[in-house]
């Protein structure tokens, strides 16, 4: 069942954020996103740590696999002319940084061995996306940026978290960091206008997207502001942290899986946006479970304060 919402002015802006989603989708071409080859998802008898594949020849995404963590997140590598940015390290249960040190390695070899600034950054601040920091602590030539959103907001530069948009520069290559509270008080999106792909972390993703009973509201919030960055630059896909979605619409696996058979894709188009907006919208008091096709808004109890 749709509830609707009751609040002041928030009546006439959402419906106007609604129609510009609907006027942009539209307009603008379907494009099916990056094209991966299967992902490891741990359904053989052996697979390797580790699976990366190249969207081009400067941007990578690393799978960890199943086999060794239930969470098996996507990493993501892009690469300026003078800084990479490392998009989450791990849940664990492996060493990540020599595959991170690998694939730098040989982009460097492509360049003639420049020097490379590694930038260590998060999706968000749950251990499954930053087990692996205490490998790039000591590493030569890099910067790991803290997990708190004022850690986020300073190395960026975002100002008025989280309403502020943060631009960097890797080097010729201007990524907009996108403040998206909700699912945890320091979560991001990051936008490379090169590939015009949006990398999405755990608050959209094929799969459950939890969110704390206490923070539907700054849910929504992030939701609405990600509908008008949107709305503001063409955006070819999604690439989120996880797949627990099957190839079933609306069916996902069982927590813990220990594997993945029939995956849905791990590339979103940017219409999900828009369904996610409204699922937030939808959700009334008490909040409810709501099945997507492509994902789930899955309410949980509030995590203690530290």
């Amino acid at each position: 069942m749709i509830r609707s919402r009751r609040g002041g002015d928030r009546r006439w802006h959402l419906p106007c954020i609604a129609m510009l989603a609907l006027l942009l989708s539209a307009s603008a071409p379907a494009d099916p996103g990056p094209h991966f080859a299967h992902w490891i998802d741990g359904t053989a008898k052996t697979e390797p740590e580790t699976q990366v594949q190249r969207i081009d020849a400067d941007t990578f995404v690393i799978r960890q696999s199943v086999r060794t963590n239930f969470e098996a997140p996507f990493l993501y590598l892009l690469f300026g002319k003078d800084r990479a940015i490392l998009i989450d390290t791990g849940a664990g249960g492996l060493s990540i940084r020599p595959v991170v040190d690998r694939v730098i390695a040989q982009w460097r070899a492509r360049h003639a061995n420049r020097p490379i600034r590694l930038i260590v950054a998060h999706s968000h601040g749950h251990g499954d996306h930053h087990a692996g920091d205490g490998e790039f602590r000591e590493r030569p030539d890099t910067d790991v940026v803290g997990l708190k959103a004022a850690d986020v907001a300073t190395f960026f530069g975002i100002p008025g978290w989280p309403n502020g948009i943060g631009r960097y520069d890797l080097g010729n290559r201007v990524i907009e960091v996108v403040p998206t509270p909700g699912h945890e008080p320091a979560h991001i999106m990051v936008y490379d206008a090169r590939t015009r792909l949006l990398f999405s972390g755990d608050m959209l993703y094929p799969g459950r997207l939890y969110v704390p009973t206490d923070q539907i509201a700054v849910f929504r919030a992030s939701a609405d502001r990600l509908a008008v960055f949107a709305g503001q630059r063409p955006i070819r896909a999604l690439l989120g942290a996880h797949i627990e979605m099957t190839t079933t619409p609306g069916r996902d696996y069982p927590r813990e899986a220990p594997a993945h058979p029939d995956e849905h894709p791990l590339a979103l188009p940017a219409s999900a946006i828009e369904t996610l907006r409204q699922a937030a919208a939808d959700q009334g008091s008490p909040p409810t479970i709501d099945r997507r096709p492509d994902f789930i808004l899955y309410p949980v109890a509030p995590r203690p304060h530290s």
